[in-house]
């Protein structure tokens, strides 16, 4: 039995994915292989290189209840107003989310690691899906979280690489055609439950491409899952944070983490439609997340 994880896009809302895989690991459910896009490509590559034990989990969570938004989507009012004129390729610099990753990268190649690790991303020209396993493993990783708009697209053997959530973020067709005959998919989810929708671009980019995430999520769950056993841990649901809020990250963790060990242990991976855990969202009331 090959056991593959992967890790869909979302923004700050990938600290959610922290808490599943800390539910995981407690039932001792861990991967042979990891397939990572956007926000679940940094921590499938963390996962890759420190694995899934408590402590290196623990340490993943502190990294995610560190971050702020200026840490990853920094704000400068020259850039922003140079990338409007198009006199830049996007409103963000890259330059905080690449000495984020390569500062908690264990490995320099991804062949190197320690579970054998696959990075989606989105040839811009083409707009085909395009998997990275092998070469420079920051790069890749940063191909694979170049937000259309939002970061510069990285160029890499000769293409150029922008999210891989554009072309298909979980990727599902990947993780079967490399053998896995298991598939535990770990969402981020959406902000379905905000009172207003984002009132700048960068909110308006990052939720419409969560919202895009789910959808493709629930087709691709439903086409494959006659191939693979695929499990769709569900996501936080109702969530009324933003993928571009980093201050509730601890809070996410703790949720998620509470929320997949319930749902593990009382049967939910055995339940029939996988993909019906993907669009539980109702009117009940939201739950206020912890300060």
């Amino acid at each position: 039995m090959t056991t593959a994880f992967v890790l869909a896009g979302g923004g700050s809302l990938g600290a959610v994915q922290v808490g599943m895989l800390q539910a995981l690991s407690e039932r001792d459910v861990r991967p042979d292989l990891l397939i990572g896009t956007s926000a679940g490509a940094i921590n499938a590559a963390y996962v890759a290189g420190r694995g899934t034990g408590q402590a290196s989990l623990d340490e993943l969570a502190e990294i995610w209840r560190g971050l702020r938004r200026q840490a990853v989507f920094p704000f400068a009012p020259l850039r922003h107003a140079l990338a409007i004129g198009g006199a830049r390729p996007s409103l963000c610099s890259s330059g905080n989310l690449r000495r984020l990753i390569e500062a908690n990268l264990p490995f320099r190649n991804l062949e190197e690691a320690t579970i054998p690790i696959h990075i989606v991303t989105t040839d811009l020209l083409s707009g085909r899906e395009v998997l990275l396993s092998t070469g420079d493993a920051a790069s890749a990783v940063m191909a694979s979280a170049a937000i259309p708009g939002v970061f510069p697209p990285v160029e890499r053997r000769g293409l150029v690489l922008v999210d891989g959530g554009v072309a298909d973020n979980a990727a599902l067709s990947q993780a079967v055609a490399l053998g896995a005959d298991e598939v535990y998919v770990l969402p981020t989810g959406f902000a379905c439950a905000l009172e207003h929708p984002p009132t700048n671009a960068l909110g308006v980019a990052m939720q419409a491409l969560t919202l895009l995430v789910e959808q493709r999520l629930v087709i691709d769950v439903a086409q494959f899952r006659g191939r693979a056993k695929i499990k769709v841990l569900p996501p936080v649901c109702p969530l009324a944070v933003s993928p571009t809020d980093f201050t509730q990250a601890g809070a996410l963790i703790e949720r998620s983490h509470r929320a997949t060990a319930e749902w593990i242990d009382s049967g939910g991976p055995e339940l029939p439609g996988p993909e019906r855990f993907l669009s539980l969202h109702h009117d009940a009331p939201i739950e206020k997340l912890a300060s």
